[in-house]
């Protein structure tokens, strides 16, 4: 099979961003951007993607969509919709997490993520080093945040990490971004980018 037709058939199946799995309807404005802030830290742990997108949805589910609402919880509310999405390996430790990061948005930037943006001035690495000033936001969480907010960000844009590009080459894909754009035919980058990195982690 080409290479052509092997990217169609993964965007066929796994042509989807975590943030709209998560049901986050992604737009330039401060509560979607702090839900995929939420999710990317969620989904940088050592978990299943399924069980982190799961437990983004049930933190969403009880309301806590905005950094204020998310500080203003009590920890074991946190805890609660964190177990209630199956995530209770680091359900404890994320939760303090996530209070940290929230108040820590609220007082750096007015719970407002493009503030960030505006202070990167579209260097991607800026941006990166700032999203890892949040609490349990490391490269791989902050990679995760790039990859879906190219989206809506198109400075960021074409962003694939190490991890699309693993995918790419378990499938015997092109490793160059450059390739694989034009092999995806002006498909989204940040979908782009999701399906290979679900081809990477889909053992199948």
């Amino acid at each position: 099979m080409r290479a052509r037709e092997i990217l169609a058939e993964l965007l066929e199946r796994h042509g989807r961003t975590y943030a709209a799995e998560a049901g986050i309807r992604l737009r330039d404005t401060p509560q979607p951007l702090y839900q995929l802030l939420v999710l990317s830290h969620l989904l940088s742990a050592r978990i299943r993607a399924q069980v982190a997108v799961a437990a983004a949805r049930a933190l969403f589910s009880h309301r806590l969509r905005t950094p204020r609402r998310m500080a203003g919880a009590s920890w074991q509310e946190r805890v609660d919709a964190l177990g209630e999405g199956g995530y209770r390996r680091y359900d404890e430790r994320t939760a303090t997490q996530l209070e940290d990061g929230a108040l820590l948005l609220l007082d750096a930037y007015g719970g407002d993520l493009r503030r960030l943006r505006g202070e990167a001035g579209g260097d991607r690495e800026v941006l990166s080093t700032g999203l890892r000033r949040f609490p349990g936001i490391g490269p791989a969480g902050a990679d995760i945040f790039l990859r879906e907010v190219q989206t809506v960000w198109p400075e960021t844009a074409p962003y694939l990490d190490a991890k699309a590009l693993q995918g790419a080459e378990q499938l015997g894909l092109p490793t160059a971004p450059d390739e694989l754009l034009r092999l995806a035919e002006g498909r989204d980058p940040a979908v782009l980018a999701a399906a290979l990195v679900r081809g990477a982690l889909d053992k199948g």
